[in-house]
């Protein structure tokens, strides 16, 4: 059998909300969705792809701005080699879907049943296989499934779904199931994180996770696959198209300062990137997030400070002392060791910080921004 290169990506989700972000950024965030797809496009040119698979939740909605739906079928078209769409639960396939309505170009084939259908490529030597969910949920669509070997053709699935979950309402799959099908790759979506090139049985499958982090439990670096077929080989490799990047940094903040703490440990090149940075460890009082803010605001495109430091524990010795700050102390003592969970602690720590910070006539700050 011929080589073949596949492209597959999934989860993109366009049209995200992006809820985290102040209004401007999220319609901007939106906006560099679409362009995601023309960076797609160029890497299928560039790597000299000849298959695409598309293994669901392309779109966040069913409702996605007309913008989008104009750029998706644009950049589709653009890839010029054919492309594979099997719709996931949140862009399931109905009669009033987008990939209903879309006029997408002659090269993009979508899946619309809700069981396994095949597309056989001449020109390529591969059968395609797929499904759409038609609905927020699926049943299992590859359960009972297998591919008849055809000599010199690749057999490929594109499926949106969830591996060794059985209980699953989003099209679970079995990995018994993958080593029965008959496949040679199964392209999959779903599961926002990558997975790396697995095997059940003879079958090769992966998700490739989301091309692009939308929010803080999808940090890190993320890419699509690059998987070759060739002889009796299947090699994967992954590409970076991301724009921008979510990360979260804790920071230990005992005996240092704060600003500096942070400083000493960030990269250097963070401006594109989304960032959450933690405080934790233990100080006198609250760190001053509205001063950090500003001082470091500009060195990100957003950034959410989160304060999780507690009052060094030395303070609570000063709860003995006959003094108007030993009583005060001491009341919130007893709430503190009294506490029933670590809210009750913190609030008892919070009101110790507050009420020290009024007695010594200074400005207390404790801003707790959890996006």
């Amino acid at each position: 059998m011929r080589e073949l290169k596949i492209l597959h990506t999934a989860d993109l989700h366009l049209d995200s909300p992006f809820e985290g972000l102040p209004a401007g950024k999220a319609a901007m965030r939106r906006g560099e969705q679409r362009e995601l797809l023309g960076r797609l496009a160029s890497l299928v040119q560039r790597e000299g792809v000849q298959l695409v698979l598309l293994a669901g939740d392309l779109l966040d909605s069913d409702k996605p701005y007309f913008e989008t739906g104009e750029e998706l079928a644009l950049c589709l078209g653009g890839m010029g080699v054919p492309v594979f769409i099997a719709p996931g639960n949140h862009d399931f396939y109905s009669p009033k879907s987008p990939w209903a309505r879309l006029k997408l170009p002659e090269n993009v084939h979508v899946f619309s049943e809700n069981a396994i259908t095949g597309v056989t490529l001449e020109s390529l030597g591969a059968v395609v296989y797929g499904a759409a969910f038609t609905a927020r949920r699926s049943g299992p669509l590859l359960r009972g499934f297998h591919a008849e070997k055809r000599e010199g053709y690749w057999n490929l699935i594109c499926l949106h779904g969830e591996v060794g979950a059985r209980d699953s309402v989003y099209d679970p799959i079995g990995e018994d199931e993958l080593a029965a099908c008959g496949a040679d790759y199964v392209a999959l979506g779903h599961i926002h994180r990558a997975s790396g090139l697995l095997r059940a049985g003879d079958t090769r499958y992966s998700w490739p996770g989301c091309p692009e982090g939308r929010g803080f439990d999808e940090t890190g670096e993320k890419t699509v696959n690059l998987v070759t077929l060739s002889g009796g080989d299947c090699r994967l490799e992954t590409r970076s198209v991301a724009l921008r990047r979510y990360e979260s940094l804790r920071v230990d903040v005992t005996g240092t300062d704060p600003l500096l703490a942070v400083h000493t440990l960030l990269p250097d090149e963070t401006v594109r990137d989304v960032y959450r940075i933690t405080l934790t460890g233990e100080c006198d009082e609250s760190p001053d997030l509205a001063r950090m803010q500003t001082a470091l605001g500009e060195l990100f495109f957003e950034l959410r400070l989160r304060d999780e430091t507690h009052l060094r524990a030395s303070w609570w010795d000063l709860a003995g002392d006959d003094s108007l700050r030993g009583l005060f102390l001491k009341k919130l003592r007893a709430r503190w060791e009294n506490a029933r969970d670590e809210q009750e602690r913190r609030t008892a720590e919070q009101a110790a910080r507050w009420g020290l910070a009024a007695l010594d006539r200074r400005e207390e700050v404790a801003r707790h921004d959890d996006p």
